[in-house]
């Protein structure tokens, strides 16, 4: 593990974060700090919103609703492209913020901003999704014709968490103002300044006033957002406790709810993996981030014979990392985001060593020549691990590999649906039939088959199953669609259609007869 020579950070991002009701506006809640992770400096402030401020600002994308429905389609999807392309004007700024904020690398941040950008772009698609969703069928009875219509519902609201705060908001937002429904962000309070710079981009779009909002805030603002009697649909992702949290009080509201909640994914190697490709992809995997993401396959599992050359590499490669601020483009593990998480994930790891776990690499006591007071964990690597230990059972969200053996294949997918999360799961191999079963028999809702990021493009939706997501419809694709809008079915007969009366006269007679 080495670290690197700071670099000077020239971005430009506000020093105050602020609301967004078709203008800049500014909450009257309790003003809180903004710090750096990577020096534990406070940079910038955010104001929380009060229960009037989120009352406020639902009542005006209430107003703005009606005319954005009747608004067509066609129109609607050209606010979509022309936000495209303020967001890829201006990705290389947002990511430079993000990693400021985050604390992510720059090519980490460079690539949520893709993958956000990429969600844009499929909703823009939105006629022809919503085209094919709906279709007429003619005669159901005679001369008469049955359509399904999809239609917006009102306003919407997106809580979403810090670890991907430029990606996860447009896996919603998108869809939301695309569908015709108004849209209210709530970002998380400690990242909220790349949620500003995403709203200058819908600021120089130039949606109608309320379209597109923002809140900033905590708890209360959340709650708020919750109970509301105007809010139709609650989406969310973050921690299990959460979303419990989240998708039960919105549900007893009367609210549709999709609530992303944490997760504990495994990786799976067998002996017929190409381990020149597979090791590098479970580096990235688990220590991408600093293992923040809902998507890190924290527990990797050789099967058989491939374990002790699996070990091997994997130290190899981790002894390689080079820890530091993610503004450093050399950096490959930036810090935690907070004090806080750095306590858990060191809890998690000394209880592991408590129920035997052996600790391979500790990185636990890395310190930054230059960033002294940043929230750095280098890499560690626990083998003899599992499943009955709490390390393999709880989501770390920490720079942590959990090595561990498997005597065959059936043994290691025991190994992986052991806990409570259905999330995510890798397999590297190249045997078809093992990669069948694989996807056959482990119950989560993103499968890699030697991808150990299993992100689902934004034309499908993101999976996710048992206490990994609570809802029936996901984010992104065609789940979002079904999410934002409801299916109104008309059935429509006119009289004097030619030959609707004899027709319906032959039917009469039909069933009088069969009677």
């Amino acid at each position: 593990m080495s670290s690197e020579q700071p670099r000077q950070d020239t971005t430009a991002i506000a020093d105050t974060a602020r609301n967004y009701v078709g203008n800049w506006t500014d909450p009257d809640g309790e003003v809180h700090e903004i710090t750096n992770p990577a020096t534990n400096q406070t940079f910038a402030t955010v104001t929380y919103s009060t229960e009037a401020d989120v009352d406020r600002t639902i009542g005006i994308a209430r107003e703005a609703f009606q005319d954005w429905r009747e608004t067509p389609v066609t129109e609607r999807s050209q606010y979509l492209f022309d936000l495209k392309q303020e967001l890829e004007d201006h990705q290389e700024n947002i990511a430079q913020a993000l990693s400021r904020e985050h604390g992510k690398t720059l090519a980490e941040a460079r690539g949520e901003i893709r993958r956000g950008i990429e969600n844009v772009e499929v909703a823009a698609g939105i006629p022809n999704m919503t085209r094919e969703e709906s279709g007429m069928v003619e005669d159901v009875a005679p001369g008469i014709d049955e359509t399904a219509v999809r239609q917006p519902l009102g306003v919407f609201a997106a809580i979403t968490p810090f670890n991907f705060p430029a990606m996860i908001p447009l896996w919603f937002l998108p869809y939301a103002v695309a569908t015709g429904n108004t849209f209210i962000l709530k970002p998380s309070e400690k990242v909220p300044l790349s949620s500003q710079l995403i709203f200058e981009a819908v600021d120089a779009v130039g949606f109608p006033d309320g379209v597109v909002n923002l809140v900033n805030g905590g708890a209360d603002t959340v709650n708020a957002l919750l109970e509301h009697d105007n809010i139709e649909g609650i989406s969310f992702v973050g921690s299990t406790p959460i979303a419990k949290h989240i998708y039960t009080t919105a549900a007893e509201h009367g609210k549709r709810v999709q609530a992303q909640g944490g997760a504990k994914n495994y990786a799976v190697v067998t002996e017929s993996a190409q381990l020149d490709e597979a090791i590098p992809n479970v580096i990235g995997s688990v220590y991408g981030n600093a293992g923040q993401r809902c998507l890190a396959n924290d527990v990797v599992v050789g099967v058989g014979d491939v374990y002790a050359e699996l070990r091997e590499r994997l130290l190899s490669a981790v002894d390689d990392l080079t820890v530091g601020s993610g503004l450093n483009e050399e950096t490959d593990v930036g810090p935690l985001i907070t004090d806080e998480s750095y306590t858990r994930v060191n809890e998690l790891i000394e209880t592991a060593i408590e129920q035997g776990a052996e600790l391979v690499v500790d990185g636990r006591d890395f310190e930054h020549s230059e960033y002294p007071d940043g929230n750095f964990m280098g890499p560690v690597l626990l083998e003899n691990v599992t499943t009955e230990m709490d390390i393999t059972q709880t989501e770390i969200f920490g720079p942590v590999l959990c090595l561990a053996d498997a005597e065959d294949l059936d043994t290691a997918i025991e190994m992986v649906n052991s806990t409570e999360y259905g999330n995510a799961s890798t397999i590297y191999t190249e045997r078809g039939g093992e990669a069948r079963k694989y996807r056959y028999d482990v119950d989560a809702g993103n499968i890699g088959i030697n991808v150990g990021v299993c992100a689902p493009m934004g034309f499908f939706h993101f999976g996710g199953r048992k206490g990994s997501f609570f809802g029936d419809l996901h984010a992104q694709g065609e789940d979002a669609v079904s999410f934002y809008t409801e299916k109104t079915i008309s059935i429509e007969r006119y009289f004097n259609w030619p030959h609707t009366t004899v027709r319906y006269t032959i039917y009469n007679a039909y069933h009088s007869c069969s009677s």
